[in-house]
Protein backbone atom coordinates (compact mmCIF):
# COMPACT_ATOMS: atom_id res chain seq x y z
CA UNK A 1 0.00 0.00 0.00
CA UNK A 2 1.31 3.45 -0.89
CA UNK A 3 1.86 5.80 2.05
CA UNK A 4 0.06 9.12 2.12
CA UNK A 5 2.31 12.02 1.09
CA UNK A 6 4.11 13.46 4.12
CA UNK A 7 4.67 16.89 2.56
CA UNK A 8 2.46 19.10 0.41
CA UNK A 9 1.98 17.74 -3.10
CA UNK A 10 1.75 19.63 -6.37
CA UNK A 11 -1.12 19.14 -8.79
CA UNK A 12 -0.23 16.08 -10.92
CA UNK A 13 -0.66 16.34 -14.70
CA UNK A 14 1.66 13.70 -16.22
CA UNK A 15 -0.25 10.63 -17.40
CA UNK A 16 1.31 7.22 -17.94
CA UNK A 17 -1.82 5.87 -19.62
CA UNK A 18 -3.91 7.71 -22.21
CA UNK A 19 -7.29 7.42 -20.51
CA UNK A 20 -6.31 7.23 -16.84
CA UNK A 21 -5.62 10.06 -14.38
CA UNK A 22 -2.01 10.51 -13.23
CA UNK A 23 -1.07 7.45 -11.20
CA UNK A 24 -0.03 9.32 -8.07
CA UNK A 25 -3.38 11.06 -7.66
CA UNK A 26 -5.13 7.68 -7.59
CA UNK A 27 -2.59 6.41 -5.06
CA UNK A 28 -3.18 9.43 -2.81
CA UNK A 29 -6.93 8.98 -3.13
CA UNK A 30 -6.69 5.52 -1.59
CA UNK A 31 -5.19 7.20 1.49
CA UNK A 32 -7.86 9.86 1.93
CA UNK A 33 -9.95 12.49 0.22
CA UNK A 34 -7.89 15.58 1.14
CA UNK A 35 -4.18 16.28 0.84
CA UNK A 36 -2.11 19.37 1.52
CA UNK A 37 -1.09 20.94 -1.81
CA UNK A 38 1.14 23.78 -2.95
CA UNK A 39 -0.55 25.78 -5.71
CA UNK A 40 1.27 27.21 -8.71
CA UNK A 41 1.52 30.65 -7.07
CA UNK A 42 2.91 29.22 -3.81
CA UNK A 43 -0.40 29.22 -1.93
CA UNK A 44 -0.69 26.34 0.56
CA UNK A 45 -4.13 24.78 0.15
CA UNK A 46 -5.66 21.39 -0.53
CA UNK A 47 -6.05 18.74 -3.21
CA UNK A 48 -9.39 16.93 -3.15
CA UNK A 49 -9.55 13.43 -4.64
CA UNK A 50 -12.55 11.70 -3.03
CA UNK A 51 -16.00 11.57 -4.59
CA UNK A 52 -18.13 12.18 -1.47
CA UNK A 53 -15.93 15.04 -0.27
CA UNK A 54 -15.85 16.63 -3.74
CA UNK A 55 -19.63 16.46 -3.99
CA UNK A 56 -19.96 18.02 -0.52
CA UNK A 57 -17.67 20.96 -1.27
CA UNK A 58 -19.24 21.67 -4.66
CA UNK A 59 -22.63 21.99 -2.94
CA UNK A 60 -21.36 24.06 0.03
CA UNK A 61 -21.90 27.83 -0.16
CA UNK A 62 -19.13 28.31 2.39
CA UNK A 63 -16.78 27.82 -0.57
CA UNK A 64 -16.42 30.51 -3.23
CA UNK A 65 -15.79 30.26 -6.97
CA UNK A 66 -14.86 33.92 -7.41
CA UNK A 67 -11.74 34.45 -9.49
CA UNK A 68 -10.14 36.96 -7.16
CA UNK A 69 -10.28 34.50 -4.25
CA UNK A 70 -8.98 31.34 -5.92
CA UNK A 71 -5.43 30.24 -6.68
CA UNK A 72 -4.24 28.38 -9.80
CA UNK A 73 -3.48 24.67 -9.27
CA UNK A 74 -1.13 24.70 -12.28
CA UNK A 75 0.80 27.53 -13.93
CA UNK A 76 -1.56 29.70 -15.96
CA UNK A 77 -0.47 32.48 -18.34
CA UNK A 78 -3.24 34.81 -17.11
CA UNK A 79 -3.04 33.92 -13.41
CA UNK A 80 -4.23 36.93 -11.42
CA UNK A 81 -5.46 38.75 -14.51
CA UNK A 82 -8.70 36.92 -15.32
CA UNK A 83 -10.87 39.04 -13.03
CA UNK A 84 -9.74 42.20 -14.78
CA UNK A 85 -10.33 40.77 -18.25
CA UNK A 86 -13.48 38.65 -18.04
CA UNK A 87 -16.74 40.51 -18.76
CA UNK A 88 -19.41 40.71 -16.00
CA UNK A 89 -21.67 38.09 -17.57
CA UNK A 90 -19.06 35.31 -17.42
CA UNK A 91 -21.07 33.92 -14.51
CA UNK A 92 -19.13 30.67 -14.17
CA UNK A 93 -16.76 32.52 -11.82
CA UNK A 94 -19.40 34.13 -9.59
CA UNK A 95 -21.24 33.21 -6.39
CA UNK A 96 -24.84 33.66 -5.30
CA UNK A 97 -26.84 35.86 -5.67
CA UNK A 98 -25.08 37.17 -8.79
CA UNK A 99 -24.75 33.68 -10.24
CA UNK A 100 -28.45 32.98 -9.68
CA UNK A 101 -29.47 36.14 -11.53
CA UNK A 102 -27.76 34.94 -14.72
CA UNK A 103 -28.58 31.27 -14.42
CA UNK A 104 -32.35 31.72 -13.99
CA UNK A 105 -32.46 33.50 -17.34
CA UNK A 106 -30.93 30.50 -19.08
CA UNK A 107 -32.20 27.39 -17.31
CA UNK A 108 -35.32 27.07 -19.45
CA UNK A 109 -33.22 26.95 -22.63
CA UNK A 110 -31.44 23.73 -21.60
CA UNK A 111 -34.16 21.51 -20.12
CA UNK A 112 -34.58 17.85 -21.08
CA UNK A 113 -37.79 18.82 -22.89
CA UNK A 114 -36.04 21.52 -24.90
CA UNK A 115 -33.23 19.11 -25.85
CA UNK A 116 -35.77 16.55 -27.09
CA UNK A 117 -37.11 19.23 -29.41
CA UNK A 118 -33.58 19.70 -30.78
CA UNK A 119 -32.98 15.99 -31.43
CA UNK A 120 -34.17 15.92 -35.07
CA UNK A 121 -31.87 18.81 -35.98
CA UNK A 122 -28.91 17.24 -34.15
CA UNK A 123 -29.58 13.96 -35.97
CA UNK A 124 -29.64 15.83 -39.28
CA UNK A 125 -26.37 17.64 -38.53
CA UNK A 126 -24.74 14.35 -37.50
CA UNK A 127 -25.93 12.56 -40.62
CA UNK A 128 -24.71 15.38 -42.87
CA UNK A 129 -21.21 15.16 -41.40
CA UNK A 130 -21.14 11.38 -41.69
CA UNK A 131 -22.16 11.73 -45.36
CA UNK A 132 -19.29 14.16 -45.89
CA UNK A 133 -16.86 11.80 -44.17
CA UNK A 134 -18.03 8.93 -46.36
CA UNK A 135 -17.45 10.99 -49.51
CA UNK A 136 -14.12 12.37 -48.33
CA UNK A 137 -10.58 11.10 -48.28
CA UNK A 138 -9.21 8.39 -46.05
CA UNK A 139 -7.70 8.59 -43.54
CA UNK A 140 -9.76 11.38 -42.00
CA UNK A 141 -9.21 13.45 -38.89
CA UNK A 142 -12.24 12.65 -36.76
CA UNK A 143 -11.82 15.89 -34.79
CA UNK A 144 -12.15 18.16 -37.82
CA UNK A 145 -14.59 15.98 -39.76
CA UNK A 146 -16.97 15.02 -36.96
CA UNK A 147 -16.26 15.76 -33.31
CA UNK A 148 -15.66 19.52 -33.54
CA UNK A 149 -18.17 20.64 -36.20
CA UNK A 150 -21.25 18.90 -34.78
CA UNK A 151 -21.39 20.65 -31.37
CA UNK A 152 -20.07 23.86 -32.95
CA UNK A 153 -22.95 24.01 -35.41
CA UNK A 154 -25.51 23.05 -32.76
CA UNK A 155 -24.42 25.77 -30.31
CA UNK A 156 -24.15 28.32 -33.12
CA UNK A 157 -27.75 27.68 -34.18
CA UNK A 158 -28.97 27.68 -30.58
CA UNK A 159 -27.20 30.92 -29.66
CA UNK A 160 -27.57 32.68 -32.99
CA UNK A 161 -23.85 32.81 -33.85
CA UNK A 162 -23.04 32.69 -37.60
CA UNK A 163 -21.45 29.29 -38.24
CA UNK A 164 -19.35 30.85 -40.99
CA UNK A 165 -17.35 32.57 -38.24
CA UNK A 166 -16.35 29.25 -36.65
CA UNK A 167 -12.70 29.36 -37.72
CA UNK A 168 -12.17 32.51 -35.67
CA UNK A 169 -13.92 31.44 -32.49
CA UNK A 170 -12.52 27.88 -32.62
CA UNK A 171 -8.99 29.24 -33.03
CA UNK A 172 -9.36 31.75 -30.20
CA UNK A 173 -11.09 29.24 -27.91
CA UNK A 174 -8.23 26.77 -28.42
CA UNK A 175 -5.66 29.46 -27.56
CA UNK A 176 -7.61 30.43 -24.45
CA UNK A 177 -7.66 26.84 -23.17
CA UNK A 178 -4.01 26.05 -23.98
CA UNK A 179 -1.74 26.43 -20.97
CA UNK A 180 1.24 26.54 -23.33
CA UNK A 181 -0.08 29.78 -24.86
CA UNK A 182 1.85 32.90 -23.94
CA UNK A 183 0.11 35.47 -21.78
CA UNK A 184 0.05 37.75 -24.82
CA UNK A 185 -1.56 35.13 -27.09
CA UNK A 186 -4.09 34.08 -24.46
CA UNK A 187 -4.94 37.68 -23.64
CA UNK A 188 -5.32 38.54 -27.33
CA UNK A 189 -7.63 35.55 -27.85
CA UNK A 190 -9.84 36.69 -24.98
CA UNK A 191 -9.95 40.26 -26.32
CA UNK A 192 -10.80 39.00 -29.81
CA UNK A 193 -13.58 36.73 -28.55
CA UNK A 194 -15.07 39.47 -26.40
CA UNK A 195 -14.97 41.95 -29.29
CA UNK A 196 -16.64 39.40 -31.57
CA UNK A 197 -19.41 38.62 -29.06
CA UNK A 198 -19.91 42.31 -28.23
CA UNK A 199 -20.40 43.08 -31.92
CA UNK A 200 -22.86 40.19 -32.22
CA UNK A 201 -24.85 41.52 -29.25
CA UNK A 202 -25.07 44.93 -30.90
CA UNK A 203 -26.29 43.30 -34.13
CA UNK A 204 -28.97 41.38 -32.21
CA UNK A 205 -30.06 44.61 -30.58
CA UNK A 206 -30.33 46.33 -33.96
CA UNK A 207 -31.96 43.34 -35.69
CA UNK A 208 -33.93 41.18 -33.20
CA UNK A 209 -33.62 37.44 -33.82
CA UNK A 210 -35.47 34.31 -32.67
CA UNK A 211 -32.54 32.60 -30.96
CA UNK A 212 -31.15 32.34 -27.43
CA UNK A 213 -28.98 35.43 -27.60
CA UNK A 214 -31.70 37.41 -29.35
CA UNK A 215 -34.12 36.42 -26.59
CA UNK A 216 -31.71 37.57 -23.89
CA UNK A 217 -31.29 40.91 -25.66
CA UNK A 218 -35.05 41.32 -25.93
CA UNK A 219 -35.60 40.50 -22.25
CA UNK A 220 -33.92 43.76 -21.26
CA UNK A 221 -32.56 42.17 -18.07
CA UNK A 222 -28.88 42.30 -19.04
CA UNK A 223 -26.70 45.11 -20.31
CA UNK A 224 -24.39 44.69 -23.30
CA UNK A 225 -21.31 43.77 -21.25
CA UNK A 226 -23.27 41.12 -19.35
CA UNK A 227 -24.72 39.77 -22.58
CA UNK A 228 -21.20 39.58 -24.02
CA UNK A 229 -20.00 37.54 -21.05
CA UNK A 230 -22.95 35.14 -21.12
CA UNK A 231 -22.60 34.58 -24.86
CA UNK A 232 -18.84 34.04 -24.55
CA UNK A 233 -19.24 31.44 -21.81
CA UNK A 234 -21.98 29.53 -23.65
CA UNK A 235 -20.12 29.55 -26.97
CA UNK A 236 -16.85 28.20 -25.52
CA UNK A 237 -18.43 25.68 -23.17
CA UNK A 238 -21.01 24.68 -25.77
CA UNK A 239 -18.56 23.36 -28.33
CA UNK A 240 -15.23 22.60 -26.63
CA UNK A 241 -16.45 20.11 -24.03
CA UNK A 242 -18.66 17.96 -26.28
CA UNK A 243 -16.14 18.04 -29.13
CA UNK A 244 -13.46 16.61 -26.87
CA UNK A 245 -15.78 13.99 -25.41
CA UNK A 246 -16.79 12.81 -28.90
CA UNK A 247 -13.18 12.49 -30.06
CA UNK A 248 -11.66 11.09 -26.87
CA UNK A 249 -14.61 8.77 -26.31
CA UNK A 250 -14.26 7.35 -29.81
CA UNK A 251 -10.52 6.87 -29.23
CA UNK A 252 -11.21 4.97 -25.99
CA UNK A 253 -13.79 2.78 -27.72
CA UNK A 254 -11.43 2.01 -30.61
CA UNK A 255 -8.93 0.76 -28.01
CA UNK A 256 -11.61 -1.48 -26.46
CA UNK A 257 -13.44 -3.30 -29.30
CA UNK A 258 -15.74 -5.26 -26.99
CA UNK A 259 -17.12 -2.08 -25.43
CA UNK A 260 -17.37 -0.44 -28.85
CA UNK A 261 -19.44 -3.36 -30.15
CA UNK A 262 -21.81 -3.16 -27.19
CA UNK A 263 -22.48 0.53 -27.81
CA UNK A 264 -22.78 0.08 -31.56
CA UNK A 265 -25.07 -2.95 -31.53
CA UNK A 266 -27.36 -2.47 -28.52
CA UNK A 267 -29.52 0.68 -28.40
CA UNK A 268 -30.41 -0.11 -24.78
CA UNK A 269 -26.79 0.48 -23.79
CA UNK A 270 -26.45 4.01 -25.21
CA UNK A 271 -27.60 6.04 -22.20
CA UNK A 272 -25.37 4.15 -19.78
CA UNK A 273 -22.48 4.25 -22.27
CA UNK A 274 -22.58 8.04 -22.45
CA UNK A 275 -22.55 8.38 -18.65
CA UNK A 276 -19.76 5.81 -18.35
CA UNK A 277 -17.58 7.56 -20.93
CA UNK A 278 -18.15 10.85 -19.12
CA UNK A 279 -17.11 9.22 -15.84
CA UNK A 280 -14.21 7.18 -17.17
CA UNK A 281 -12.60 9.97 -19.19
CA UNK A 282 -13.48 13.09 -17.12
CA UNK A 283 -12.08 15.70 -19.50
CA UNK A 284 -12.20 18.56 -16.94
CA UNK A 285 -8.90 17.45 -15.44
CA UNK A 286 -7.32 20.55 -13.84
CA UNK A 287 -9.80 21.74 -11.28
CA UNK A 288 -12.21 23.28 -10.51
CA UNK A 289 -11.02 25.30 -7.52
CA UNK A 290 -13.02 26.62 -4.56
CA UNK A 291 -11.88 28.83 -1.69
CA UNK A 292 -13.18 28.61 1.88
CA UNK A 293 -14.99 31.74 3.07
CA UNK A 294 -14.83 30.51 6.66
CA UNK A 295 -13.20 27.65 8.56
CA UNK A 296 -14.68 24.32 7.42
CA UNK A 297 -14.08 20.82 8.78
CA UNK A 298 -13.95 18.16 6.08
CA UNK A 299 -12.83 14.52 6.17
CA UNK A 300 -11.00 15.02 9.44
CA UNK A 301 -9.17 18.16 8.31
CA UNK A 302 -9.68 21.84 9.05
CA UNK A 303 -9.77 23.98 5.92
CA UNK A 304 -9.16 27.52 7.08
CA UNK A 305 -10.85 30.60 5.64
CA UNK A 306 -8.93 31.79 2.58
CA UNK A 307 -7.48 28.38 1.71
CA UNK A 308 -8.18 27.09 -1.80
CA UNK A 309 -9.23 23.52 -2.63
CA UNK A 310 -8.32 22.10 -6.04
CA UNK A 311 -10.40 19.16 -7.27
CA UNK A 312 -9.12 16.20 -9.22
CA UNK A 313 -12.42 15.23 -10.82
CA UNK A 314 -10.79 12.33 -12.72
CA UNK A 315 -9.74 10.87 -9.36
CA UNK A 316 -13.14 11.51 -7.76
CA UNK A 317 -14.78 9.69 -10.66
CA UNK A 318 -12.47 6.71 -10.08
CA UNK A 319 -13.25 6.52 -6.35
CA UNK A 320 -13.77 2.81 -5.47
CA UNK A 321 -16.03 3.83 -2.59
CA UNK A 322 -18.50 5.20 -5.16
CA UNK A 323 -17.91 3.04 -8.27
CA UNK A 324 -17.12 -0.68 -8.37
CA UNK A 325 -14.03 -1.57 -10.39
CA UNK A 326 -13.63 2.14 -11.27
CA UNK A 327 -10.60 1.80 -13.55
CA UNK A 328 -12.51 -0.39 -16.02
CA UNK A 329 -14.55 1.04 -18.89
CA UNK A 330 -17.93 -0.73 -18.76
CA UNK A 331 -20.57 0.80 -21.03
CA UNK A 332 -23.30 -1.26 -19.38
CA UNK A 333 -22.57 0.29 -15.97
CA UNK A 334 -25.22 2.66 -14.55
CA UNK A 335 -22.63 5.43 -14.01
CA UNK A 336 -24.98 8.11 -12.73
CA UNK A 337 -23.58 10.19 -9.90
CA UNK A 338 -20.30 11.05 -11.61
CA UNK A 339 -19.01 14.61 -11.23
CA UNK A 340 -18.02 15.26 -14.85
CA UNK A 341 -20.64 18.02 -15.07
CA UNK A 342 -19.84 19.25 -11.59
CA UNK A 343 -22.38 19.51 -8.80
CA UNK A 344 -24.25 22.20 -6.91
CA UNK A 345 -25.15 25.62 -8.26
CA UNK A 346 -22.36 25.52 -10.83
CA UNK A 347 -23.35 22.16 -12.30
CA UNK A 348 -23.00 22.42 -16.08
CA UNK A 349 -25.94 24.34 -17.53
CA UNK A 350 -25.64 22.59 -20.90
CA UNK A 351 -25.28 19.03 -19.62
CA UNK A 352 -28.53 17.86 -21.24
CA UNK A 353 -27.41 19.27 -24.58
CA UNK A 354 -24.07 17.49 -24.30
CA UNK A 355 -25.78 14.21 -23.40
CA UNK A 356 -28.17 14.53 -26.33
CA UNK A 357 -25.34 15.19 -28.77
CA UNK A 358 -23.34 12.21 -27.51
CA UNK A 359 -26.33 9.85 -27.45
CA UNK A 360 -26.94 10.65 -31.10
CA UNK A 361 -23.37 10.99 -32.40
CA UNK A 362 -21.57 7.94 -30.93
CA UNK A 363 -23.91 5.21 -32.23
CA UNK A 364 -24.46 7.01 -35.55
CA UNK A 365 -20.71 7.11 -36.18
CA UNK A 366 -20.09 3.50 -35.16
CA UNK A 367 -23.01 2.14 -37.17
CA UNK A 368 -22.17 4.13 -40.29
CA UNK A 369 -18.55 2.93 -40.17
CA UNK A 370 -18.52 -0.55 -38.58
CA UNK A 371 -14.91 -0.95 -39.70
CA UNK A 372 -13.75 2.31 -38.09
CA UNK A 373 -10.18 2.04 -36.83
CA UNK A 374 -7.16 4.16 -36.00
CA UNK A 375 -5.02 5.14 -38.99
CA UNK A 376 -1.90 5.59 -36.82
CA UNK A 377 -0.53 3.77 -33.76
CA UNK A 378 -2.30 4.88 -30.58
CA UNK A 379 0.90 6.35 -29.15
CA UNK A 380 1.11 8.74 -32.12
CA UNK A 381 -2.27 10.37 -31.41
CA UNK A 382 -1.48 13.87 -30.06
CA UNK A 383 -3.12 14.38 -26.66
CA UNK A 384 -4.35 17.65 -25.13
CA UNK A 385 -2.29 17.17 -21.97
CA UNK A 386 -1.61 20.91 -21.55
CA UNK A 387 -5.15 22.04 -22.29
CA UNK A 388 -7.62 22.79 -19.52
CA UNK A 389 -10.00 20.38 -21.28
CA UNK A 390 -8.42 16.97 -21.97
CA UNK A 391 -8.82 15.17 -25.28
CA UNK A 392 -6.99 14.73 -28.56
CA UNK A 393 -5.75 17.38 -30.97
CA UNK A 394 -6.29 15.05 -33.92
CA UNK A 395 -7.64 11.53 -34.32
CA UNK A 396 -6.66 9.98 -37.70
CA UNK A 397 -9.11 7.21 -38.56
CA UNK A 398 -9.95 5.05 -41.55
CA UNK A 399 -12.57 2.37 -42.31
Amino acid sequence: MTEAPSRPVTFPTARRHLFDPPGEVLQWQRQGALHRMTFADGHLGWLLTGHAAARAVLADNRFSNRTELTHPPVAHPLAGQENRQLPPGFFLRTDQPEHTRFRRLLTGQFTVRRMRQLEPRIEEITSDHLDAMERGDRPADLVQAFALPIPSLVICELLGVPYGDRAQFQRDSAALLNLDSSAERMGAALVDLMAYMRDLVLRKRAEPADDLLGGLVASGELDDEELTGVALLLLIAGHETTANMLALGTFALLRDPAQLALLRDDPAVVDNAVEELLRYLTIIHMGPVRTALEDVELDGHLIRAGESVAFSLPAANRDPERFDDPDTLDVTRPATGHLSFGHGIHQCLGQQLARTEMRIAYPALLRRFPGLRLAVPAEEVPMRSHMTIYGVHRLPVTW
